[in-house]
Formats: structure tokens, sequence, C-alpha cells
């Protein structure tokens, strides 16, 4: 049987499921499922924040005996493996579902194509790799998460229509960016389980760091690469470390007495490998993936968004534009190289751009 039109429907609906709780699921994937049998919608599930329940017994437990006899989609392959709950192939099948319309195979070792297997081997006509590029975007974290041990990045730049991040040394902060395009930065924040800066954004421009929407109450973890563990007690980071989880990230020759000083206000500081007197980025990545991220927006500025791009390590890139040049020497947003290689389609496709208001936007994802 094939996929139809419908199918792909569905399955877009499965996928903008999933999406309710991206950013909230780690260390699962945040998957989307629908149980559907003659055109009727009879169960609807998507994973739940902290990663538990699952998407598919969620949409099956809605959908009851109906769901024998019906079509289950779902955005990535169902586990095979016993872990804190039973595998959700499993209860696929004791649903008496005929058919199962799949994304991608999880790479995970723990299913990897044995979750399909197991739908096929009970008799159930499975689909697989459907929408594959969609599917890829929906579940890019928990991918790179399994085959490379880091979380996806999302790197976000403001720059002024002539290029520049920020003015001269002595400059005061510059507010880039309208409304309508911070709006869109704290919603991208928002799904993510992290937001990562460097220092020089902190000592530059002093941020809260959090997501400041009606109605979300779940913070993201707040990371801060901090090679010799400099974050100033009196900043707003520091300040809001007793309701947002922060993070500081320093080198191994960093000041004992400043870490010890910062976790005294609640900061947790952990080791961190450093090049080129520089907190490592991968190796930061890597902590990160240990701790069970997959989803990081770096606001680290210019030169930390460099080295992301430079590195291959900025999954994707978001350029707000702001509607007033700084006409004047400043800080570029980004380096020539780091241009360069944003503009090779080799390396970067733009897959959307647009206005928000007064600003523009680009959006950029990693080939």
């Amino acid at each position: 049987m094939t996929v139809s039109p419908q199918d792909l429907r569905y399955f877009r609906a499965a996928l903008a499921l999933g999406a309710r709780e991206l950013g909230a699921t780690a260390e699962n994937p945040a998957v989307g499922a629908l149980v559907v049998k003659d055109g009727v919608v009879l169960g609807r599930g998507w994973t739940q924040a902290g990663g538990r329940p699952h998407a598919e017994p969620l949409a099956l437990a809605q959908a009851g005996e109906a769901a024998r006899g019906a079509t289950l989609y779902v955005t990535l392959e169902p586990c095979a493996h016993h872990g804190k709950t039973p595998p959700c192939a499993d209860a696929i099948i004791a649903s008496g579902v005929a058919r199962v319309v799949g994304g991608l195979t999880d790479p995970d070792p723990r299913t990897a194509g044995q979750g399909f297997a197991r739908l096929r081997a009970a008799g159930i006509d499975v689909e697989t790799d459907v929408l594959p590029d969609e599917g890829r975007r929906a579940h890019r974290g928990h991918i790179l998460r399994v085959t490379e041990n880091r979380p996806m990045v999302t790197l976000k730049i403001a720059r002024t229509p002539d290029g520049f991040a920020a003015g001269a040394e002595h400059d005061r902060r510059l507010a880039i960016t309208g409304l309508a395009a911070n709006l869109r930065t704290h919603v991208l924040r928002s799904l993510h389980d992290a937001i990562m800066v460097g220092m020089g954004t902190v000592l530059g421009d002093d941020p809260l760091m959090t997501v400041r929407l009606p109605g979300v109450t779940r913070q993201p973890l707040r990371v801060v690469l901090d090679t010799r563990c400099d974050l100033p007690p009196r900043s707003r980071i520091a300040a809001g470390a007793g309701e947002v989880k922060t993070l500081v990230l320093c080198g191994p020759g960093a000041d004992p007495s400043r870490r010890e000083a910062l976790e005294k206000i609640g900061i947790e500081t952990a080791g961190c490998a450093v090049s080129e007197g520089r907190i490592d980025l991968r190796a930061a990545l890597e902590f990160l993936a240990r701790r069970g991220l997959t989803r990081v927006f770096s606001e680290g500025g210019p030169q930390v968004g460099a080295n992301l791009i430079g590195q291959g390590l900025a999954d994707e890139v978001v350029l707000f534009t702001g509607e007033r040049p700084l006409g004047r020497t400043g800080v570029e947003a980004l380096s020539e190289p780091a241009r360069q290689k944003l503009d090779d389609p080799a390396c970067y496709e733009l897959v959307a751009q647009g206005l928000l208001g007064a600003d523009s936007y680009t959006h950029y994802e990693r080939i």
C-alpha cells in the first residue's frame, strides 16, 4: 500500500502535535501520534513534558477499542525496548491497529528498526520514512544526541542592516529589533531545553536569558560559557538563580573560590575543556548531551556564533535584521568566514525569510 495525500495530511498533523512539547521532553524525542479510521480522528497523543508518557500510548488510550482496524500515524519509529515504560511497539500491537504510517527509523540502538520489524511480524501493514525531511527537522535534536553525542543548536543573531551586533566598546547596549522580532525570540527560546551564551554577552548585555511569554511557566536551563568563572554575582543571571536553573561551564583553571561563590547562590558550575583560551564548544555540547539535553538555543554573541558556524555545530541559524543601521564602527554580528560559510549552498540552505514588523529575518539550516 502506498502513502496517499490523505496520509500525508494526517502525518503532518501528527508532526504538529509532537511540536506542542518541543523543548520540554528531553531526553526523549517530541513525538506526535494520531489514530484514524474511516476519516475520523479517534485519538491524539504527543510526548509529554519530561518525556513521558509517550505519544503512541496516549493516542491509543484515547481511541480505546475503536483503534482496532485503524491507522496509526506516528512521527518516529515506536520504541522497542523496556525503559521506564513498556515498549510502544507492544502497545500498538495490543491495540489491534491494522496499519502504521511512520516517520524515520529511530537511530537509538535500543530500537534502530526493531520497532517497525516487530509491528510487521505481528501482521501490521507498516509504511516508513514518510516526509523524511520534515521528520529530521522535528527530531534533529534526538538524532544528533544519539549519532553525534551532542544536542542540536539553533544560533540566533540580531544585527543592524550594516551588519553590526553592538556599538563600540563604551557605547550603550543597542536595541536592534522591535517587538515582533523580540516575541519571536521568546517563542524560539521556549522550544529549546537550554539557552546558551558566552561571557561577552553577559558582560555586555546583562541578559535575563528567560522566556517571557503569557502562560509559559517552564524555563529552559541557562548555560553560561565562562572560562575563568567571571560571572558577576550582581548580574541579572546570578540574581535570578534561585528561580531559574543556571549552569556555568568554566575552564580547569578557574578560581575555585569563584565557583564556590556562585554555587552558594544556587548556580551550578562544572569544569569543561578549553580551546584557544575559550570553552571548547563541542566539549560543552557533549556535556549537555550527557545531561540529556537535545535542543540548545545559542544567543552567545558574535564570537560564539562565528565559532559555532565555523565548527559545523550551528544546525539552524536565525538572523534578525533591524530597521536602523548603526552608521559607525561597531562589533560585527558575524565574521567574514562565518558569513561566507552561511552563504555557501554546500554548507547551509536558506529555508525561510520574511518580515517581523519593521525587521526582517532569514532562517538557515545546515546541510
